[in-house]
């Protein structure tokens, strides 16, 4: 698959409290799962509140899929066409690349199905593509918007073309349902 770039712009201010570009240039898409989706990482914080003074490159760090406690990340991820199951998948070593904590997980309806600790805000940008939830799936084409509460699911692509997605999450508080029918 090839990877697409995506132009990142990101303001600031100089020493004297003008207005200005700190950086204008591609965000180098990484490919990161075994699965072959591209991940773009755009920006990524730490804190609440957010720290606006910094001037350097938040977007320039390796992360998992969860944001940091009290942080945000926000991503753009390319999800080639699915590719047929290949005989057994070691799921907590999925969830592990991830960046997810296996002991923290759900129901696992997919070799990708996991949760987050976050609020999660998805646009589809190109493309379409299935969120599949616990018994549900839905089908999200180029335009569509997700709010996402901390819920089990997996992204497949069943599609013959990449799906672009843009990805924001925030870190929040465990829902409560996480604690209904199973634990984690």
């Amino acid at each position: 698959m090839e990877f697409k770039q995506t132009r990142r712009v990101v303001t600031g201010h100089d020493p004297q409290g003008k207005a200005v570009v700190l950086f204008d240039g591609a965000a180098q898409p990484k490919q990161r799962s075994p699965g072959g989706n591209a991940v773009s990482m755009l920006w990524v914080t730490d804190e609440q509140p957010i720290d606006m003074n910094a001037a350097t490159d938040r977007g320039d760090r390796a992360i998992g899929v969860p944001p940091p406690a009290n942080g945000t990340i926000f991503r753009i991820v390319d999800f080639p066409p699915a590719k047929p199951a290949e005989g057994h998948v070691d799921h907590d070593k999925i969830l592990k690349a991830m960046g997810i904590d296996p002991a923290t997980q759900g129901y696992m309806r997919h070799t990708n199905t996991h949760r987050t600790k976050s609020i999660d805000y998805a646009i589809v940008l190109e493309g379409e593509i299935d969120m599949l939830l616990d018994d549900t799936e839905i089908r999200m084409k180029a335009g569509d918007t997700l709010v996402q509460q901390g819920t089990n699911h997996a992204w497949v692509n069943n599609g013959d073309k990449v799906c672009r997605v843009a990805f924001i999450l925030i870190d929040a508080a465990a829902p409560d349902a996480w604690g209904q029918g199973w634990t984690p």
